[in-house]
């Protein structure tokens, strides 16, 4: 039994169906959580070893190296991108999406373990972990406390302020920017030391011995048992400061009378200010899986409550990337109103009937709602990618219903009564209907399974539209019917049929002129389509357009060897210039980031764009003019994934070939128009006092390099982590750092002077057994897939976009001949979006595949789908049109977009198709049966056309946030529906007739031979 027809006669069980669909629809809206971009579950495992003193260049070749081939071998291994920059290595690997995360932690773990004997023996224990906290922190909060010291304040945020937001369901980490951590410092005097004969090393190591609470077993007495432990643990700082040190002439001496004894704060080597002033900022993350709005509510109160509980810390917010989100989600919610009230619109300016119009409108929300069910589900997010899909389908739901009315209504035209007329016109038009959502699930659905992470981005967005298609198909077939059936009025006397105006009397005489002049239609035809495939060659590609989120991110370099407080006063001047700009709200500069005391990040925001006149791309401007006026900087503008527009990576196995190759490269680059502020990662060379022993001597006495080390490290930084003696005040234990004192290590050559013991006991000069010079060395190290790298970076210059960049680098003479032992990888925006257009070629040939198999099935013909198929490239030349006009790129949203023009144009194709072969089974000759469903199906491929084109309006205009992304999608498949539904209605008629004709030429051809 025909479903349409069931619901006519039963129709409670479909309005119960429906109903159910829609209260866990709106359930689901309502638990959906926010996000900017889809949760993907990226595999991504980090190795982090330090070696307090090493250089770049030790650690690369005596750490990242065996680490790195230790872990290349394991399964699923994607790419190894390692860093080495003062006392630090960490080695950071990209599985593959479908490797299981917890497989690969323990595989890397394994492997680091395999080869920790081969490691030197002063790095500390390899931290091997799962990366969390991918991406930028939804928040950033500073505290402050007049009350309070630097120690106090950071010791208030981790232990209290931290803590409490890590209780909170959604955050998923919080970091501490800034600040410093309490340690107890012992400065010691080099000359008392030099007199004594001892060591700072020597001092540090007894510290460690005597300064400790330890266990000492248990015993019995009195018939009870007791544990015994050995307190030498000192109470307070004046009790450290008396402990009694042992000199080699066997006297002792208190710590005091070796130098200075005090609480104070580790060495800092980050900062961080707000508008000029020192702040300790926190940055909260948003846990995997959760929603951005709900964690930032919760994140909200909680700190209002803390607020309460400390009246006399200040807690102010710096920076919310949640208010981007919640515009966009505001703005996507508003566009999707906006288009399902003009696609009603217009259907009731064709149908003129209020019963007919709300029948039709009745299909958005019967289809959206279900939809969200789904998502909820499938664990979807209401994001960028989603919420895309959702405004996409606005057209799309209504088409199936506006068809479904619009026969019905024909129907009824003919004097039939609503029931009857319902129930013939489903009847009718239900493989049509079927074919044209089905159609759409087949085009869209193959995204879904695009590979690697943009397949996982994009899952959303495929299965949406799906779902949502789906539900429009069980809405035509099982609402639409049922409502016209007991909603519509019966036609008072029949109509004429329609068609009679003068725009359907033009269109059947070039119908009719098409059908007798083929070659002549074929050939123009096939001339559009030529120049739509051409095209699409000239518009430049580019990943996402430039959005405005409010804020811009700038990476800030120093010369190597610049202190901490040197970046410190320049980042300060530089938000003096920054805060002088109109727009500019609040200045937040990170100071040692990654490391480096020599690099800061300084985020400038300046509000949403409805706040202000000036767009983004004049504010950066601004910010770097402004910027450019500082001496000895590098200053680039990187977008929110910190990446910068162009990134391309020289690679090889020697690192200074690999350094000259790349900049070389850069010199090239510019010389191109399209590209802005060139420059590479090449670190310039930082200056270094090496120790080189002098190896007769040095084995005479009994002095290894590692000694010469050690003494050297804990006279200058303090011993390692792990070697450090303990202070313990209550339940908490900081660190005693023994060294040398400020004054002395501000001249580092004095270390030629500082003493060593040889393993006799005596205590001779270090430059003894060692030559000390100044020289230079990298300041950082980067390896890709276990070769050494250096990276070009740039800008891309107004009025160019990536595409066209990237065009002109690839033609640079270098970069199609890189010198030999160096090759030249694209990464970045580059890189992800040749992987999402050959992921969407791929999804696109799926789609194309599955259209034909789908219809061949519904028409019972393989060679009838070919119509459909060869209709395909006649929306291209009115996207490419209307791209070109409005000046926008080639992106991922007009990719998308050409997805849905697939199947708007063979929807058009499928409704004239079904209807022609109809005709000819009821015994119409080919042309008529053409000529008649021109008549018959023009006025709802028009109706559902522009109903289309009313739903995408919103989305055009791009005012809302976020619109910068639907805008290209919206423009292109505007202009492509526009283009391809003229001419669907004039070539789709005569395509069928050549190729129907061919094939029943082809069956009487063999019908003969197998009779004769």
């Amino acid at each position: 039994m025909n479903f349409a027809t069931w619901s006519i006669r039963r129709p409670i069980p479909s309005i119960a169906l429906f109903l159910a669909l829609c209260i866990a629809g709106l359930f689901s809206f309502w638990r959906l959580p926010v996000t900017e971009f889809p949760n993907i579950d990226v595999p991504i495992v980090s190795v982090t070893i330090t070696q307090p003193g090493a250089s770049p260049a030790e650690l690369s070749g005596q750490v990242i190296k065996p680490v790195e081939d230790a872990v290349a071998n394991i399964s699923g291994v994607d790419h190894i991108i390692s860093r080495a920059v003062d006392s630090r290595a960490s080695i950071i690997i990209n599985f593959t999406i479908e490797t299981p995360t917890d497989r690969a932690l323990n595989d890397v773990k394994d492997a680091v373990s395999r080869i920790r004997q081969d490691l030197p023996e002063t790095i500390s224990e390899p931290i091997v972990k799962r990366e969390e906290l991918a991406g930028k922190p939804i928040q950033v909060y500073t505290v402050a406390n007049p009350a309070m010291t630097i120690e106090q304040l950071s010791k208030f945020a981790d232990d209290v302020v931290a803590r409490r937001l890590l209780g909170i369901d959604g955050v998923g980490g919080v970091v501490r920017i800034g600040g410093a951590d309490r340690v107890i410092r012992v400065d010691l005097d080099p000359n008392r030391l030099l007199a004594l004969g001892i060591t700072a090393s020597d001092v540090s190591r007894q510290l460690r011995g005597i300064n400790a609470n330890m266990g000492g077993g248990r015993g019995d007495l009195g018939g009870m048992e007791f544990s015994i432990r050995v307190l030498g643990n000192a109470t307070s700082v004046a009790e450290l400061a008396a402990t009694p040190i042992t000199l080699p002439s066997g006297e002792k001496l208190r710590l005091e009378q070796l130098g200075r004894v005090f609480d104070g704060s580790a060495e800092l080597r980050n900062f961080a200010t707000l508008d000029g002033r020192p702040v300790v900022a926190l940055a909260v993350y948003r846990a995997t899986g959760k929603s951005d709005l709900d964690t930032a509510k919760k994140v909200a109160a909680e700190l209002e409550r803390l607020r309460e509980r400390y009246p006399d810390a200040i807690i102010e917010k710096i920076d919310d990337a949640t208010l981007y989100t919640a515009g966009n989600f505001d703005s996507a919610m508003r566009t999707l109103y906006e288009g399902m009230a003009l696609a009603v619109l217009v259907v009731f300016l064709f149908l003129r009937n209020l019963r007919a119009t709300v029948i039709a409108a009745t299909a958005l929300p019967l289809s959206i709602l279900p939809a969200f069910f789904g998502m909820y589900v499938l664990d979807f997010s209401l994001n960028t990618v989603s919420l895309l899909a959702i405004t996409l389908v606005t057209g799309i739901l209504v088409d199936d219903a506006i068809v479904e009315v619009e026969n019905i209504e024909r129907h009824l035209s003919m004097g039939k009564p609503p029931l009857e007329a319902a129930s013939d016109a489903a009847v009718e038009i239900g493989l049509t209907v079927i074919a044209i959502s089905l159609t759409i699930v087949a085009v869209f659905a193959p995204v879904s399974f695009m590979g690697g992470i943009p397949g996982q981005f994009f899952k959303q967005f495929g299965l949406t539209v799906a779902m949502a298609a789906l539900a429009s198909l069980g809405v035509a077939r099982l609402i639409t019917p049922m409502m016209a059936a007991y909603l519509m009025r019966p036609t008072a006397h029949a109509r004429g049929p329609r068609g009679e105006s003068l725009l359907m009397r033009l269109y059947q005489r070039l119908l009719r002129w098409t059908l007798r002049h083929r070659i002549v239609t074929l050939t123009l035809a096939f001339a559009i389509f030529a120049a739509s495939i051409y095209s699409a060659t000239l518009l430049p590609g580019e990943f996402v357009p430039k959005k405005d989120i409010g804020r811009s991110i700038v990476t800030f370099e120093m010369p190597p060897g610049t202190t901490l407080e040197q970046t410190r006063a320049v980042t300060r001047e530089a938000a003096t210039l920054l805060e002088a700009i109109p727009e500019v709200k609040s200045v937040f500069v990170e100071g040692g980031v990654g490391g480096d005391i020599n690099k800061a990040e300084i985020t400038v925001n300046y509000g949403p764009k409805t706040e202000r006149e000036r767009g983004v791309v004049a504010i950066e401007a601004d910010i770097m003019a402004r910027l450019s006026r500082l001496p000895d900087v590098r200053a680039h503008i990187v977008n929110d994934r910190g990446n910068r527009d162009i990134s391309l990576s020289v690679l090889g196995s020697d690192r200074e070939a690999v350094t000259r190759a790349a900049r070389a490269l850069a010199r090239q680059m510019k010389t191109l128009p399209q590209l802005a502020d060139v420059s590479t990662t090449a670190a310039l060379p930082r200056p270094e006092v090496q120790l080189r022993p002098k190896k007769d001597l040095a084995a005479e006495f009994g002095i290894t390099a590692n000694m010469l080390a050690s003494v050297i490290r804990v006279a200058t930084i303090g011993d390692t982590d792990a070697n450090l003696p303990k202070f313990t005040e209550g339940d908490e234990q900081y660190p005693i750092v023994v060294r040398l004192s400020e004054r002395v290590r501000r001249d580092i050559l004095g270390a030629r002077d500082l003493r060593i013991t040889t393993p006799s006991g005596l205590s001779i000069p270090v430059q003894l057994v060692a030559d000390v010079r100044l020289t230079e060395g990298p300041s950082i190290v980067t390896r890709y897939d276990r070769e050494f790298e250096t990276k070009v970076e740039a800008s891309i210059a107004p009025g160019y976009v990536l595409g066209q960049a990237t065009d002109a680098i690839h033609a640079l003479p270098l970069a199609r001949h890189m010198p030999a032992g160096t090759r030249l990888a694209t990464t970045g925006d580059a890189e992800i979006m040749a992987d999402v257009f050959s992921g969407f070629a791929t999804a696109m040939g799926a789609g194309i595949l599955l259209v034909y198999m789908l219809l061949a099935v519904l028409f019972s013909s393989f060679v009838r789908p070919i119509v459909v198929l060869l209709t395909l490239p006649l929306a291209v030349g009115g996207a490419i049109f209307a791209l070109y006009l409005f000046d926008m790129a080639m992106g991922i949203s007009v990719v998308i977009g050409f997805l849905l023009l697939m199947g708007i144009v063979t929807k058009n194709a499928i409704m004239l198709l079904a209807f022609a072969m109809d005709a000819i089974k009821r015994g119409l000759p080919r042309e008529e049966a053409m000529l008649e469903a021109g008549r018959k199906r023009a006025r709802p491929i028009i109706m559902t056309t522009i109903a289309m084109i009313a739903g995408m309006l919103p989305s055009a205009f791009a005012s809302h946030l976020g619109g910068e992304f639907r805008a290209p999608m919206a423009i292109a498949v505007i202009g492509g529906i526009t283009l391809s539904t003229a001419l669907s209605l004039v070539f789709v008629p005569v395509l069928f007739s050549l190729v129907d004709g061919v094939r029943a030429w082809v069956i009487g051809r063999f019908v003969r031979s197998a009779r004769s």
